[in-house]
């Protein structure tokens, strides 16, 4: 899969993109970005990539010329289809489900908004599909599409095994079960007794039913869209209900 990102500062991509995961399954040929400088579609001496709002108004906006030629150029550059985002605090917020939708796509072209943000005209002609990490404004949209290039790469087949994505937090509404590791005993707290058995069965109900209980804890919202979806059996209704979940309070209703 190829990320390409249009930033006015290519240089707070440098960490992020070449540690860890991200840094393997670049060497595996899994995945690949292309960082781009927006300053080198601009046309003065001065490499002006913002300007005055029109109507006036306080910070600076990112110009239509040298952001639209950076986006067409970059396109013309690889044939696979993909979408280009612009990363912006009013688009549609990220979840898991967009982020499955990214991954299946061969390449995105990521735009990193700056200042007050871009020339509209730029928004309505040339962008695809807005995103948001979330109800909060940052300097620049340049670590959002970070968050959005670690979501998407590792689901990309071949960056990390399969197993470990399965019950992920959120992979189906629901938020993931506890873990542990040694030593059996850390300052008098014991790992639950369930997953030193061996018994797999046994382990398996002990996830999903922790699973059921950390998120009507934390995130009793998300119980009524694994409802909807279909992914709560007969057994995780009844311990739910036993846990007193009410499905019409944590929907809102």
């Amino acid at each position: 899969m190829r990320f390409d990102i249009l930033t006015l500062f290519p240089a707070m991509f440098q960490g992020p993109l070449t540690e860890s995961i991200l840094k393997r399954a670049q060497q595996a040929g899994r995945i690949e970005f292309h960082l781009h400088d927006i300053r080198q579609w601009t046309t003065d001496r001065h490499r002006t990539a913002d300007d005055t709002p029109y109507g006036g108004g306080a910070g600076m906006v990112m110009k239509a010329e040298p952001l639209a030629a950076a986006i067409r150029a970059v396109r013309a550059a690889d044939d696979r289809p993909g979408e280009t985002i612009l990363l912006t605090p009013d688009g549609e917020l990220l979840t898991q489900q967009i982020v499955r939708e990214l991954a299946s796509l061969p390449r995105l072209l990521l735009v990193c908004g700056h200042y007050e943000g871009i020339d509209e005209r730029v928004r309505e002609t040339l962008i695809d599909r807005e995103l948001s990490i979330g109800d909060y404004v940052l300097t620049g949209g340049e670590l959002a599409a970070m968050v959005v290039v670690d979501a998407v790469a590792r689901l990309v087949p071949g960056v990390i095994d399969s197993e470990s994505i399965v019950e992920e937090s959120h992979s189906d509404f629901l938020l993931e079960y506890p873990h542990y590791t040694r030593p059996a005993v850390w300052e008098g707290r014991a790992v639950p007794s369930v997953l030193l058995s061996g018994h797999h069965g046994e382990i398996a109900r002990w996830r999903r039913a922790e699973r059921l209980r950390r998120t009507l804890a934390r995130r009793p919202d998300l119980l009524a869209r694994a409802a909807a979806a279909g992914v709560l059996t007969k057994a995780d209704l009844a311990l739910l209900a036993e846990l007193g979940w009410r499905p019409e309070v944590s929907d809102g209703a």
